[in-house]
């Protein structure tokens, strides 16, 4: 059963004015402790790597989390990848210089896609992963925009092609329907976007139990999953987490 490369487990760091805070559907927001120390923590618990979100990247926040991106680097050694108001290569400059290994994209992207050929162009691939909040509506799934709160005129999986046609390394997909429920993830729509794109797609939104993780890996044919609150309250242990995975036939670095 392991076949190809292992799949990674992702904490996911929602950072508002320099905490770390989680809420349910987008919204309800509560503190869940300093952003570095909890990255410091889910390193040395054998994360695979991080994500850190600015949900609150205005003017002023954006220098309180760059100074935070610093810290995070001096801090842990495994990859993590910021996001958050990132509109301009200058933006995403300014995070690589302050230690981040990759930068995530997602309203900006939608508005003007040529950021991803940009980012790539200047950087690699690699350095780009392309976010993208969708939801189950009545007539399909359809992208979101400005944090979920605004529906676009584009499809999941029209939209995910584009991604991988401008360069983007990597897919981040939120499924918000499932977002901060704890019921599972959209496998049916992991699945399907993993047979239509060739590059790797990371699981968002719905981690309640392991079994949620080990589903997303073989019914949704994820490449990595992500969660945040799960992680945050102590609700599952990594290093439980990847002993389960394992004993399941699926291809974790322990």
């Amino acid at each position: 059963m392991n076949k190809g490369l292992a799949k990674r487990i992702v904490p996911c760091l929602d950072v508002k004015n320099g905490e770390t805070v989680k809420g349910t559907n987008f919204v309800n927001l509560r503190s869940a402790g300093d952003p570095v120390e909890l990255g410091k923590a889910y390193s040395d618990a054998g994360a695979d790597e991080l994500v850190f979100l600015d949900i609150t990247a205005s003017y002023e926040g954006r220098k309180t989390f760059t100074d935070m991106v610093t810290r995070v680097a001096a801090e842990i050694n495994i990859p993590f990848t910021v996001g958050g108001g990132i509109n301009t290569l200058e933006d995403v400059d300014r995070l690589l210089n302050a230690g981040a290994d990759k930068v995530s994209v997602n309203s900006a992207a939608i508005l003007h896609p040529e950021l991803i050929n940009e980012i790539t162009n200047h950087y690699g691939s690699q350095v780009c992963v392309c976010a993208i909040d969708a939801r189950m509506d009545d007539d399909g799934w359809h992208c979101y925009i400005k944090g979920g709160r605004e529906r676009i005129e584009l499809g999941l999986f029209d939209w995910a092609k584009e991604v991988e046609d401008k360069g983007a390394g990597e897919i981040l997909f939120t499924s918000m329907n499932h977002d901060g429920i704890k019921k599972g993830f959209a496998n049916e729509a992991l699945a399907r976007l993993a047979e239509e794109v060739s590059i790797p797609i990371i699981a968002s939104g719905g981690a309640g139990t392991m079994e949620h993780f080990k589903d997303a890996f073989n019914i949704g044919k994820a490449d990595a999953a992500l969660a945040a609150s799960v992680f945050h309250f102590g609700e599952i242990k990594i290093s439980e987490l990847k002993a389960y995975l394992k004993n399941n036939d699926i291809n974790v670095r322990l």
